[in-house]
C-alpha cells in the first residue's frame, strides 16, 4: 500500500483515538470527528455492537461521503450473561461517570468466583460506498478491585489472559499486545494493504 489512505474515525472518544493512532502505520491517516470540524453525538441505539457501528460509520459517511470507519466496544462477562456487552458505556446509566459502571460491574460480581470475561471490538469501515467488518478479541478476567491509572473504562478491572497486570497498570505499547481494539484494527489494517494492491 503506496498511497495514503484517509479516514475519518466516527467517533468523540479522544482515548479511542490515542490507542488506534499508536498502531498505525504511516500509509492511514486519520481524523477525529473533531479535528475533521464535525460536532455530532451519534446515538448508539442497536442490541449488537456491530449495528451500533454500522449506524455511526453509515452516519458520517451521509454526512461526508467520505471514507470512514467506526467502532463500537463491549465488555461480556461469562456469568452475566454477557453484560454489560453492548450497553458497557451506559452500564450504569450515566457515560458521564464511568467509575460507576465499573463500581456496578464489581458489586454484581461480588462472590462470584466466575470472572471470566472479553472484550470485544467490532470495527465498521465504509470504503468507496461499501462496508466492511472487522472483529478482534482480548480474553481475560475481572478482578475484584481497580488497579492502575492508565487506560479509560473498565480498564482498571480487566486483566487480559497472559498478564498479572490490569489493562490501566499497562503503558500503551504493552496494552496493545493483547488489546482487542489492536486485533481488530491489525484486520482493517491489513485489509488496506490488500485492497491498495489491488488498486494499484
Amino acid at each position: 500500500m503506496n498511497e495514503i489512505i484517509e479516514l475519518i474515525f466516527a467517533t468523540n472518544n479522544e482515548h479511542k483515538v490515542q490507542e488506534i493512532k499508536s498502531v498505525l502505520g504511516n500509509n492511514i491517516k486519520i481524523k477525529s470527528l473533531k479535528e475533521a470540524g464535525i460536532e455530532i453525538d451519534i446515538p448508539e441505539p442497536h442490541h449488537t455492537l456491530q449495528a451500533n457501528a454500522s449506524e455511526k460509520s453509515n452516519t458520517i459517511h451521509q454526512l461526508t461521503n467520505k471514507n470512514c470507519f467506526s467502532e463500537d466496544t463491549g465488555l461480556e462477562v461469562e456469568i452475566l450473561n454477557g453484560e454489560p456487552g453492548v450497553k458497557s458505556a451506559r452500564y450504569a446509566e450515566n457515560e458521564k461517570q464511568f467509575k460507576n459502571n465499573t463500581e456496578k460491574l464489581l458489586f454484581n460480581l461480588k462472590d462470584k468466583t466466575n470472572r471470566t470475561a472479553q472484550f470485544r471490538t467490532v470495527i465498521s469501515l465504509i470504503l468507496n460506498n461499501k462496508e466492511y467488518f472487522f472483529v478482534g478479541v482480548c480474553k481475560g478476567n475481572i478482578i475484584d478491585e481497580q488497579r492502575g491509572n492508565s487506560g479509560f473504562g473498565y480498564d482498571p478491572v480487566f486483566m487480559p489472559n497472559g498478564s498479572n497486570k490490569t489493562f490501566a497498570e499497562m503503558p500503551m505499547e504493552e496494552k496493545n499486545l493483547y488489546s482487542h481494539r489492536k486485533k481488530a484494527m491489525q484486520q482493517l489494517i491489513e485489509f488496506l494493504s490488500q485492497f491498495g494492491k489491488k488498486s494499484s
